[in-house]
């Protein structure tokens, strides 16, 4: 088969470059993104490695690049994207763009701490010009500054008096009060300002520190401050606080220090304060003009840098790539060629040289690079091409495991049985008409959802799956027409085939009257297309009706998905020469499968076809045998009982002798999947041993057969040649009970198609019966405005519920019956994945080189 079932056919090849068109042609082979390097120095530390001083340059110009993004990210300047991806620049252009980086950086740091200090002196002169304000505030308050320190000086005395009083006499009062004419009571101040936030902590120490020995006066500052180190906004209050005495000065000096105030001298004299504030005011209008030239010039730094950042970004991540990558290779003994080992696609070798060639030419080397392909025995890596739709099938068959090398891919098939089986449990008209145009609307603008890039991992995952939603979404309204279902609510396209034959009174007030199809309440024809839609409105037989036409096609569907994987595992065997596993594996678990699970799902055509409740006496509806009881009869050698009298057990003739046959065989093919493989293997063993010649899988098809899986890398092939014969009975066992066991089980596990369908639709109709329901019966124009605000409840609870959390429930059903009850009869998933070296990765990855083996 082509590539498309199959991952691609490898090749293991030696590439000798010559050292001065190593650099070009890894540069070529990077854009191509079709090689993967092998490590051919493990044991040798990263930090000894040839190229290590120039991946450590690569390292700093990213640092620099990302402090520049910083700061352009920080003044909200748009960085141009063109979409474009630059070249890799020649080793010899490293050096102007380190000169090119570092200039910028010096620029801007320069700018920046020029800009900080210039904040830092706007901020103290602003806080300066608080202060000389509300100070003459408060001087003003108090009549002027010697009624002030009349006033401070009483406030002090009493204070003074009030602390010592407990334990001074009448006479050591009166000393006090004679004593404040003298010159060292003369009280003195100091001014500043104080985060808002620290001033009731400050007011608290300032008393406890000085004993209430200080008189304090405090005003806020309405406008906020930018601190220059970080450009936070903070809110300060100015504060004056009067005192006596240096001992208290000191105190209060220590306190202010604490807490981080920030202390200004503040004059006297009301004319020194104006003449004082004056001054202030013209510098603070010079450092606006300066700080807008700063900020002007810092701005034409900035965006200069924007035009050529992201080209930067993928020109020095491209460099330390292609470095990182050369640190894979060998060096020869003449130190002039460069030796590497890489896994490339067999269809991709001449592709490659012709990038080779290039490199080289571009280098202006005279001598070729030579690419060799080498024999080995290991496993290559797991190649499977994808595009844009079929990346995310892909996607979801490696999240169980990468395929081994060659095998057959589940990912082809997915695209149709993944969709399907989500629209079996999904099945509504309305909720897949939602989810195929939001998987429609990301498929129109993938260009520019792309483009954005966002960090949104939600978003992502629905983004990069838009392809699998669109198709979800389309077979959802397939299934919901053969359902008949929207909204809950069902179409009358062709007319319902059933009529009643009762009068519209009788049928309204009694719910348990049914409509029989022996009569003429049936046309006789079924409804041309899904679901007659007569059967929405049914109340009794409803649910009954939809149970028993659900689990039946869940079941139908179910064996004929595990057959077609259990047909998948013949392709692997054949195309690996595995003969064991095709005689003693394959065909006795298609045997098993066909025998007991096929044969029930013939059972329910055969009962299908044959009753009908127009048929005549005894292949009436009232005489058909229930399957289930048929077929557990069938497996415990019981014979049915008979549905009534008169009535045939049997559907067919010669129906309870083939199912014994076919029990039989099913019976019999538990011991030949059981022991036919390991018997086989063992025997080969002894022959092997007697000839004195090791089974080695070469090209001798009995041979290779029995002791290992074939081929020429053995990818999906089976190994036993080391393996004891011991750990071959016990993994053999292993494999048939959980065959034989899974089989049933798998089987059963496909009713979650059934019940999730169920219960899909019985949300639907509780939201409509139990919300929109409520707003289409009011009458009027309230009525109207009641409806709009119900349908706008319902609409979000109907996309919230049923769309969203319904629509993951019943994806993760699906993903779980492909991953266990489909993949597990034919796919081994030990591979592992082809990581190539590309620089559309890389750059994707955000400049993370991917290490290889």
């Amino acid at each position: 088969m082509g590539s498309l079932f199959r991952s691609e056919e490898m090749a293991l090849c030696q590439l000798f470059l010559q050292s001065e068109a190593a650099y070009a042609c890894v540069s070529e082979l990077g854009e191509l993104g079709l090689v993967q390097f092998r490590d051919l120095n493990p044991d040798v530390n990263a930090f000894q490695r040839k190229f290590v001083n120039e991946v450590r340059r690569c390292d700093e110009m990213e640092r620099k690049l990302r402090y520049l993004e910083k700061e352009i990210k920080k003044d909200g300047i748009p960085m141009l994207d063109t979409g474009e991806s630059p070249e890799a620049p020649q080793p010899r252009e490293m050096i102007d763009l380190e000169a090119t980086f570092e200039k910028l950086e010096n620029e801007l740091r320069e700018v920046n701490q020029n800009a900080e200090a210039l904040k830092r002196n706007f901020l103290e002169l602003t806080e300066l010009k608080h202060i000389l304000r509300k100070t003459q505030v408060f001087f003003d308050e108090e009549g002027g500054l010697n009624h002030t320190t009349e006033s401070m000086t009483r406030a002090l005395i009493t204070d003074e008096v009030r602390t010592a009083g407990a334990s001074m006499g009448p006479v050591q009062l009166g000393f006090m009060e004679k004593s404040i004419e003298r010159e060292d009571y003369l009280p003195c101040f100091v001014a500043g300002v104080i985060s808002r936030e620290k001033l009731p902590a400050f007011e608290r120490m300032l008393w406890r520190a000085c004993r209430g020995n200080v008189f304090l006066r405090q005003a806020m500052i309405e406008s906020p401050l930018e601190d220059p180190t970080n450009g936070d906004q903070v809110y300060k209050s100015v504060f004056i606080i009067f005192f006596q005495g240096d001992q208290l000065k000191t105190r209060v000096k220590k306190i202010c220090e604490g807490f981080r105030a920030t202390l200004y001298p503040c004059p006297e004299a009301p004319a020194d304060r104006r003449e004082m504030a004056m001054g202030v005011m013209t510098r603070i209008e010079d450092l606006n003009t300066v700080l807008g030239q700063t900020q002007d010039h810092r701005h034409r730094v900035l965006v200069a840098a924007a035009k050529n950042l992201k080209n930067w970004f993928v020109k020095v991540r491209k460099i330390k790539a292609i470095y990182h990558t050369l640190n894979l290779f060998n060096l020869d003994v003449t130190q002039k060629c460069l030796i590497a080992e890489c896994w490339v696609p067999l269809l991709d070798i001449e592709t490659i040289q012709l990038a080779l060639r290039r490199g080289t030419e571009r280098s202006g080397s005279s001598v070729p690079p030579i690419l060799n392909r080498m024999q080995t025995f290991e496993n290559p890596p797991t190649y499977n091409r994808t595009n844009k739709f079929t990346k995310a099938f892909q996607a979801l068959i490696d999240a169980y495991g990468v395929a081994s090398y060659r095998e057959m891919n589940p990912a082809p098939y997915t695209i149709i049985t993944f969709p399907f089986l989500f629209a079996v449990m999904f099945g509504d008209l309305g909720h897949g008409a939602i989810m195929a145009l939001f998987g429609l609307w990301m498929i129109r603008k993938e260009k520019g959802l792309a483009a954005q890039k966002t960090d949104n991992e939600i978003w992502n995952i629905f983004f990069g799956g838009r392809y699998i939603i669109f198709l979800m979404g389309v077979f959802s309204m397939y299934t919901g027409l053969i359902y008949n279902d929207i909204f809950s609510k069902s179409l009358n396209i062709f007319g319902s085939h059933w009529h009643l034959s009762y009068n519209k009174s009788t049928v309204w007030n009694n719910n348990y009257l049914q409509l029989s199809p022996a009569t003429s309440d049936y046309e006789g024809t079924p409804y041309p297309f899904g679901m007659d839609p007569i059967w929405q409105v049914a109340s009794s037989n409803k649910i009954v009706f939809q149970n028993a036409y659900k689990m039946k096609i869940s079941i139908i569907f179910g064996v004929l998905h595990m057959i077609f994987g259990v047909i998948m595992s013949w392709h692997n065997h054949t195309y690996f020469r595995n003969r064991l596993s095709l005689l003693y594996e394959f065909i006795p678990q298609l045997l098993f499968l066909v025998v007991l699970f096929f044969y029930l799902v013939l059972l329910m055509f055969i009962k299908w076809n044959r009753y009908a409740a127009t048929n005549a006496f005894p292949m009436t509806e009232a005489c058909a045998p229930s399957i289930l009881i048929t077929f557990i009869d069938m497996v415990l050698f019981k014979n049915s009982k008979a549905p009534g009298k008169d009535c045939n057990i049997y559907m067919f003739a010669g129906q309870s002798f083939f199912q014994t046959i076919f029990v039989l065989i099913a019976l019999a093919c538990i011991p030949v999947m059981l022991l036919g493989k390991p018997i086989k293997i063992m025997q080969a063993r002894k022959l092997a041993n007697e000839e004195v010649q090791p089974i080695t899988g070469a090209s001798d098809a009995e041979v290779g057969g029995m002791s290992n899986g074939g081929g020429s890398h053995g990818g999906g092939g089976e190994h036993h040649d080391e393996e004891e014969m011991s750990e071959i009975f016990i993994h053999q066992g292993i494999h048939t009970i959980e065959y034989v066991l899974g089989s049933v089980s798998h089987t059963a596990s496909y009713l979650r198609l059934w019940a999730l369908s169920l219960a899909h639709a019985q949300l639907a109709e509780v939201l409509w019966s139990m919300v929109l329901s409520l707003g289409l019966n009011k009458e009027g124009w309230l009525g109207g405005i009641f409806l709009t605000v119900v349908f706008a409840f319902w609409a979000v609870l109907t996309v919230g519920i049923l769309v969203l959390m319904e629509g993951l429930s019943a994806f993760l059903h699906t993903l779980r019956l492909h991953w266990v009850e489909f993949q597990s009869k034919f796919y081994m998933g030990h591979g592992y994945a082809f990581q190539p070296f590309s620089f559309d990765t890389i750059i994707e990855n955000g400049g993370a080189v991917t290490e290889t083996e």
